[in-house]
């Protein structure tokens, strides 16, 4: 069916709701966004959907969400009367709809005679992800969009052990969702009122209870004069953040109070995401008024953390990359000192995330694995050597802000990354050193690794083609150099193939198909790119190592201005 013909469908139902009415009378006048809004359903990938909020096949609202409840619905059906009765665990962020959708879902699930256990307020991502595992449920769904912009909702699954589902099983419910039909023809009328369980405070305290574990020297909080500012951006982590480092002891925490509260307009931020400097605009004038030496923003769902230290010239962000590499250290450094680091400990990384969490990590001794990007990938290995016992988790992280300590929670879970932050400076405080200078002395050990990245929007329609067009010209043009320095391997991971420029026979890669291309350089550099699971954006990757940091900056530059350039030429 034709876009307008969806439209015109759209139109005619007269019950639906006044907000959808209003949005279709805005589409009626703008052939663009009325295309966009009914052009294809809006894609329920391996992790969920993800997208604008408003009217349409191609947005998220009410009817869509029950679209795709409606597919878990007969998935779970397929699983028998206990996965049924076990049920789906539902929580939410502070985004606009987030409440309704929620509610949404949870009546759909209960027309079906799946129980469904609601949160009533705003909830992290991760405290959603224990969740599942705490009330022993057969799924969960969570009600965010991370960090895009206030326009942006989604809706994220996860499995039993609380991870996002594993390629096999989302791709069995992206086909239910298929077969849910018409959006429109969706009814959720008969409810099972009785099938819906308000969770209360006692989950909260149970998920505070196990925050408390990741601590590797809980009497620091007692005696450091450390000083902190945290902020979650509007989002869903506030409180449970405030409660977590009250009841661990932390004396000297100031909150930014204009962000305290949940609320989807983000009024006081350009973005809500802590990977940009504009997002700690409040803490830094915290920071200043209350001379703190570090400060911490989260984002609206509560699984992505991002860090500002005090310099001699204002705060230094740190990277996601950094912050990896610093929480890595202090964690397998105070494990090796108490005699607790296991002999098969391994952490898990993404494709695209450093490699100086690996030299660390085999500095005490442990071992570090590549799974794709995608923090499902790293959940699926935790429960995977959780069964055969092969390896002991010991972190896993990605470069986009996301960490997980322990893994009671099988999602990047910010709270515990914030706990584990806290301590962390406040330990090399009492040594006289910031976390900025510890950072340095891990270059000085191990090399002087730096990354980047460059992401490209290309919206609708013609962006979708685009970027597809992007990753078939490179297949079949293959880079042979950038900058001026000689690719000797290349990792196509839709392929599955490792080929190599020396005429050395082509490998195997042991990891799930994805639409993603890595280069590795004669330098030591790597090159990787990929399009956005989540964002209408494509994403070029860089990793440099040299003796100094002002080499490795100079040669980051250079590999990121000539791969960009080379690349977007076939984006125009």
């Amino acid at each position: 069916m034709s876009y307008k013909k969806l439209f015109e469908q759209w139109n005619n139902v007269n019950e639906m709701e006044a907000v959808w009415k209003d949005d279709l009378k805005l589409l009626a006048n703008d052939e663009k966004r009325q295309e966009d809004a009914f052009y294809r359903d809006l894609e329920f990938g391996t992790g969920g959907m993800r997208g604008e909020i408003g009217a349409g096949t191609n947005r998220i609202n009410n009817y869509t969400v029950r679209k795709a409840t409606t597919g878990l619905v007969e998935y779970i059906k397929v699983a028998g009367t206990e996965a049924m009765n076990r049920g789906v665990v539902i929580a939410y962020d502070s985004r606009r709809f987030s409440p309704e959708f929620a509610k949404e879902a949870a009546r759909t699930l209960a027309a079906g005679g799946v129980k469904a256990y609601v949160y009533t307020e705003p909830r992290t991502t991760p405290q959603l992800s224990f969740s599942v595992r705490e009330l022993n449920a057969y799924m969960g769904i969570v009600i965010t969009a991370s960090h895009n912009p206030p326009e942006y909702n989604g809706y994220k699954v996860y499995g039993q052990d609380g991870a996002q589902l594993n390629l096999l099983d989302a791709d069995s419910v992206i086909e239910y969702v298929k077969k849910a039909g018409d959006a429109l023809s969706i009814k959720n009328d008969e409810v099972n009122e009785e099938l819906i369980v308000y969770l209360d405070e006692s989950i909260d305290a149970s998920y505070i209870d196990a925050l408390k574990t990741v601590q590797e020297n809980s009497t620091l909080a007692q005696k450091t004069d450390l000083k902190v500012v945290f902020t979650p951006l509007h989002g869903a982590s506030g409180e449970t953040v405030q409660r977590i480092l009250s009841e661990a002891g932390y004396q000297h925490i100031f909150y930014v109070n204009e962000q305290m509260e949940p609320n989807g307009e983000f009024p006081t931020v350009v973005s809500p995401n802590p990977e940009e400097k504009s997002a700690f605009e409040y803490a830094i004038q915290y920071g200043e008024k209350h001379g703190a030496d570090l400060l911490i923003a989260v984002d609206p769902d509560g699984d992505r953390v991002g860090a500002a230290v005090k310099a001699d010239s204002g705060y230094k962000l740190l990277t996601g990359n950094q912050t990896g590499a610093i929480l890595i250290e202090y964690l397998l450094m105070m494990r090796k000192e108490k005699g607790t680091m296991p002999a098969n400990g391994r952490v898990l990384k993404t494709i695209v995330t450093s490699d100086l969490g690996r030299v660390i990590a085999e500095y005490y001794g442990a071992s570090t694995e590549d799974v794709l990007t995608g923090f499902k990938f790293i959940g699926e290995k935790i429960k995977n050597y959780e069964e055969t016992k092969e390896f002991e988790f010991l972190f896993g992280y990605e470069e986009s802000y996301g960490y997980l300590v322990k893994d009671f929670a099988r999602d990047k879970d910010a709270v515990q990354s914030v706990l584990v932050l806290v301590e962390a400076a406040a330990y090399y405080k009492q040594q006289g050193l910031t976390l900025v200078d510890v950072l340095n002395n891990l270059y000085e050990r191990h090399g002087y690794y730096l990354e980047g990245l460059v992401s490209v929007t290309k919206k609708g329609v013609s962006g979708a083609k685009a970027i597809a067009n992007l990753l078939e010209q490179i297949r079949v043009n293959p880079i042979k150099e950038i900058a001026g320095i000689e690719v000797l391997s290349q990792e196509d991971y839709l392929s599955s193939i490792r080929t190599f420029t020396d005429g050395r026979e082509q490998e195997q890669i042991l990891l799930p198909s994805s639409n993603v291309l890595k280069y590795f350089l004669a330098d030591g550099s790597w090159v990787c790119v990929r399009p956005s699971g989540t964002e209408p954006k494509v994403k070029y990757y860089f990793g440099v190592i040299s003796e100094s940091a002002e080499e490795s900056k100079q040669k980051l530059e250079a590999i990121k201005e000539s791969f960009s350039s080379n690349l977007n030429q076939y984006l125009e």
